[in-house]
Parts: structure tokens; C-alpha cells; sequence
């Protein structure tokens, strides 16, 4: 089954890091996804600082920055391919990162079959 993992941080916690503490943690992030390549779908992305963000929202409104109350921000996703929620929550307990305060993974399942929708 696919799902979409989104790694979530806390900005302020981040900036917290040592130059050296970021590059270890790094390095084990980059281990991370060489280990656990058989269940990566795809290569993921890591994502520009949340105030790179441009959100449209209802109406052609257009702001500069993300539109969220929300203290964390997702800054990468992957989508992975596992047998199940279980294998799923396996993975994302593994992620390095969460050793940092703030940080988080959450998994949503892909929708995969559209016929559903078809008419």
C-alpha cells in the first residue's frame, strides 16, 4: 500500500542545531533512506523554509508565506510502499530527526484506485 510521509519540524528547534549537530544528523537522515530504499516509491524532497511559501487560497487570493496556525511545518515527503499501516508506523518511528523537539511523521494513505469516481 502507498502512503505519503511528511516529516514535520519546529523551525525555532532546528535553528537550535549546531552547525556539527545538523551535519551528524544529516548524515544519518542520508543512512536513513539508503536502509530503507526498498520501501521508498519514490526519491522525496526536501522542502525550502516555510517562508518561501506562496499559498493561493478560495477567491485568487495569493499570500506570500504559509497560511497555517500550526507551530510545525512539513519540510520534505516521500511516498513509500509497504505492506501496511503497521510497516508503515515501523518506518516512520525509525526517522532520525525525531529526536528533535517538535519533530514529527505523518503518514497518510494514497488514494489509489479512482474508479470510485468514474461515472
Amino acid at each position: 500500500m502507498k502512503y505519503v510521509i511528511m516529516f514535520t519540524s519546529t523551525p525555532e528547534a532546528d535553528a537550535q542545531l549546531s552547525a556539527e549537530q545538523g551535519e551528524a544528523l544529516y548524515a544519518r537522515v542520508y543512512e536513513w533512506f539508503q536502509q530503507h530504499d526498498d520501501a521508498i516509491a519514490d526519491g522525496g524532497a526536501e522542502l525550502q523554509p516555510a517562508d518561501t511559501a506562496t499559498t493561493v487560497r478560495g477567491g485568487g487570493v495569493v499570500v506570500d508565506g504559509p497560511f497555517s496556525e500550526a507551530e510545525e511545518v512539513i519540510g520534505g515527503f516521500s511516498v513509500i510502499d509497504v505492506p501496511d499501516i503497521d510497516a508503515a508506523i515501523a518506518l516512520a518511528q525509525s526517522w532520525p530527526m525525531l529526536e528533535m523537539p517538535g519533530t514529527s511523521v505523518e503518514i497518510r494513505p494514497m488514494v489509489t484506485d479512482y474508479s470510485q469516481f468514474e461515472q
